[in-house]
């Protein structure tokens, strides 16, 4: 069930309506974009597992919001709210956001329950909690952006930043403006920016239609490029920084994004670029101790062998319909994540400051810090 909007409205990424048939979770399903901004529209669990795992919404911190109001979403229908949460959970094993957001409206909801609350009370605690975590994470991303603006002044004197970004980590993935875009964003608007180097983000192209889109609209000066490309505008002398955002970020600084990150920390280390990452202290995990203990999530062959596009109205393609770029029962080795180790990190900009060099040790003190922190 969907509903279309013109693309001149500014959609939410994510919402919690309650039309008279009862609550929902409306999703703008990132699978239609640029072609059409869509609304999804979930009415349990399920569905919300669904849209996670095909990417109709996607990226860290809004995975954490997302399974936040998909536990208080089967409370206020009367679902079993443990068997939702561990599904929630366990739709994508990396993005370590999303257990926590999962786990912090299950204990609110747990703690209303021993309290005495009813049903209701309950999931009114569950969605209460989903709601903190949605403005927590608007907040995170606004000092995230004064952070990393100044870290990114402060590396560059002179401003006239050109910067390359991998994948999107725009209002698309965030409660607020972003991670790493919006640092970007921020040096726009400062009149900083000189250019947003946008890779495609291959096999799936959220670069090219999710990061591109953000983007345009925001008026930004951006170029695409494809991924294998980004060796050579090193070389050019064209990169003044790598901006990037990270799905999880181990106990030692080891940092999962998406597959093409680690890449990119190897060409910047070569060429004398820094290499900054823009998370939310969530998306530290004092629980992994390192880069190798991150369970990296391995997705379907058919995202490489086929060529998939986003839905464009009018074209009767259908969204993530798939055209054969590889012989039939070509096996694909396609990774949703890679991990960079911390030695190739120039920085990680949290909404706490900024930890550089990054170390357990440094981590470690900025996660005492946050009253975010707690993994459950």
């Amino acid at each position: 069930m969907a509903s279309a909007a013109p693309a001149t409205s500014a959609i939410p990424t994510i919402r919690w309506d309650e039309p008279p048939e009862g609550p929902v979770l409306v999703l703008l399903d990132q699978t239609r974009l640029p072609g059409e901004e869509t609304e999804l529209v979930c009415t349990d669990a399920p569905a919300l597992v669904q849209a996670i795992r095909t990417l109709a919404v996607r990226g860290a911190p809004v995975l954490g919001i997302a399974g936040a109001y998909g536990v208080a979403l089967a409370a206020a229908r009367g679902f079993d709210v443990d068997e939702a949460a561990e599904a929630l959970a366990a739709a994508r094993p990396t993005a370590v956001n999303l257990a926590y957001g999962v786990r912090r409206a299950q204990a609110a909801y747990r703690g209303a329950v021993a309290g005495g609350a009813d049903e209701r009370g309950a999931a009114s605690a569950a969605l209460a909690a989903a709601r903190a975590l949605h403005q927590e994470d608007a907040e995170a991303s606004a000092r995230m952006a004064v952070h990393g603006l100044a870290l990114l002044d402060e590396l560059l004197p002179g401003g006239g930043h050109r910067v390359l970004t991998h994948c999107n980590t725009g209002a698309l993935v965030s409660g607020g403006e972003g991670t790493a875009f919006a640092v970007a964003l921020a040096a726009h608007r400062e009149g900083r920016l000189r250019r947003l180097w946008v890779d495609e983000t291959r096999p799936l192209l959220q670069g090219a239609r999710l990061t591109a889109y953000e983007a345009a609209r925001n008026g930004m000066p951006y170029t695409l490029l494809t991924d294998n490309a980004a060796g050579s505008l090193f070389a050019a002398g064209e990169v003044d920084a790598v901006l990037i955002g990270a799905d999880r970020i181990a106990a030692d600084g080891s940092v999962a994004n998406k597959v093409g990150s680690y890449p990119l920390a190897v060409l910047a280390r070569y060429h004398h670029v820094p290499f900054v990452v823009v998370a939310p202290v969530t998306t530290v995990d004092p629980e992994t101790p390192d880069g190798a203990s991150i369970e990296v999530e391995q997705r379907a062959s058919q995202e490489v062998t086929e060529v998939t596009g986003p839905f464009v109205a009018g074209s009767g393609a259908e969204g993530g319909g798939g055209i054969p770029v590889a012989p039939l029962g070509t096996q694909a080795y396609n990774p949703a994540f890679d991990v960079t180790p911390p030695e190739l990190v120039t920085a990680i900009v949290t909404e706490e400051g900024v930890v550089s060099p990054v170390t357990a040790e440094a981590l470690a003190e900025l996660c005492a810090r946050s009253r975010q922190v707690t993994i459950s």
